[in-house]
């Protein structure tokens, strides 16, 4: 118990110090701009670590849900549940998010504290992790675009499609396929396949809103077209 405070006190202060060393070096910058990079730092870093682990490492958490962790595993999950908690106290203090993601939050700590409490169920939480931010950096890229003024452009437009292909098809399809995986299989604690549910329902949520935000650039996309293309024909006209 106490080697584990240790490593977790440590991942914790590892990410704050690398925050607080880019509000020294974007000193221009707001806060959250820089609390958006470490997120941004620490989804790359955990999709290519887990993607190692369950493509490299293994074993394959479809078929091996439950499973005794592993020291990589382990590494893993300290590190995600040091940032967790830093952007938790860092969302909670500055009141920058709704209620769905603080349980998102909530719910992934809760998680990793219990894979590495109770010694399994690791993989499929590398798993969990590698599926839900594996669309972070392309969030993150979307809101440092709309600061910068350059979000209304072919590259905002090609973000928003490859985040909306990427959430559907890994964190609803493959994630849906994992959870069924892990409620059928019998080696995985009731506590886990419960939280696994839990997770997958918030991306229920986070889904519903994701396809009204596509339903409604959609349409302005459409209106936008239909008007440009009007004002053509009328300077066609205007011309002849």
């Amino acid at each position: 118990m106490t080697l584990f405070l240790v490593e977790t006190s440590c991942s914790l202060i590892g990410w704050l110090c690398l925050y607080i060393l880019l509000c020294y070096v974007n000193g221009k910058r707001g806060f959250e701009w820089n609390c958006r990079l470490v997120t941004l730092i620490h989804g790359v870093l955990i999709v290519c670590v887990t993607a190692y682990i369950g493509f490299v490492d293994g074993p394959w958490p479809f078929t091996h849900p439950g499973s005794e962790n592993t020291p990589l595993q382990m590494f893993a999950l300290l590190l995600s549940l040091g940032y967790f908690l830093f952007d938790m106290i860092w969302c909670v203090y500055f009141r920058t998010e709704g209620p769905v993601m603080l349980a998102h939050h909530t719910l992934s700590i809760l998680g990793i504290v219990s894979a590495l409490g109770m010694g399994e169920s690791g993989i499929e939480t590398c798993a969990v992790l590698f599926g839900s931010e594996i669309t972070n950096p392309l969030l993150q890229a979307r809101w440092f675009l709309k600061q910068t003024g350059r979000y209304d452009s072919l590259t905002g437009d090609a973000v928003d499609l490859l985040f909306i292909t990427l959430f559907a098809s890994v964190r609803m399809g493959i994630g849906g396929r994992m959870l069924y995986c892990e409620l059928t299989s019998p080696k995985p604690k009731m506590v886990m396949k419960w939280g696994g549910v839990a997770i997958y329902g918030l991306s229920c949520l986070f889904m519903v809103d994701i396809a009204r935000f596509a339903c409604r650039k959609t349409r302005t996309k459409y209106r936008r077209w239909q008007e440009q293309r009007k004002l053509e024909n009328t300077n066609g006209h205007a011309g002849k």
